[in-house]
């Protein structure tokens, strides 16, 4: 699971990210709501968690504008405050539930969890027969599940995301493999292993550009 956590309590924040790191789940950080809109990473977390006071732009202002950008990935607020107008404002910027402060981070566990297998699936065709579903980063072919690594899932999951637009490599590989410093060929190799597993090439290389999918259109 990719997290992407809106706090602007540094104390607060690292013990989130610790909690949920331990459990090989990714959490990208952000102090301000301004910072979060204009990271490369908007449209590729499974679930938004925003405290609802951040500096610049706070969490409210945040989700609003994330489903203006057509964003509808689930969200949960973190917030101290008990009051009911608080919490209509909330749930009127989109949110899907909220939590009050102070919390146990199971209880934050279980209601992601519970918000994330309530959508089930999200079936993006990307060829003839091939279907990548972006919730559970599942490739299909012909209904049959394709064995993928986690970096392969990693980069259909970012493509299908953004589908129709080219990535650039430097984005991609910032993506997949976060700080660790890879190379242009290791990404091609990586390409190249999941086009091996199918006939239909969906991933498109655009020279000098980068990579995209298109969404397939049989017509």
């Amino acid at each position: 699971m990719r997290m992407t956590l809106l706090e602007d309590d540094t104390f607060i924040a690292q013990e989130i990210k610790i909690y949920f790191e331990l459990k090989s789940h990714q959490v990208k950080l952000f102090t301000n709501g301004k910072e979060l809109l204009e990271s490369i990473y908007i449209d590729c977390s499974d679930i938004f968690i925003l405290d609802i006071h951040t500096p610049v732009k706070n969490g409210i202002e945040t989700l609003e504008e994330l489903r203006k950008l057509g964003i509808e990935t689930p969200a949960i607020f973190l917030t101290s405050i008990s009051d009911i107008d608080y919490i209509k404002l909330g749930f009127g910027a989109g949110c899907s539930d909220y939590i009050r402060k102070p919390f146990h981070f199971e209880e934050l566990e279980i209601r992601i969890n519970k918000i994330l297998l309530s959508k089930n699936s999200q079936k993006i065709q990307i060829g003839p027969n091939q279907f990548f579903d972006i919730i559970r980063r599942e490739l299909t072919d012909n209904g049959k599940i394709i064995e993928l690594s986690e970096n392969e899932k990693n980069l259909l999951f970012f493509l299908v995301k953004n589908i129709n637009h080219i990535l650039s490599i430097n984005s991609i590989i910032d993506y997949v493999w976060e700080d660790k410093i890879i190379s242009d060929n290791t990404l091609r190799t990586l390409i190249k292993k999941i086009r091996s597993k199918s006939i239909y090439d969906y991933i498109k290389n655009t020279r000098g550009c980068g990579y995209k999918i298109e969404k397939y259109d049989k017509y």
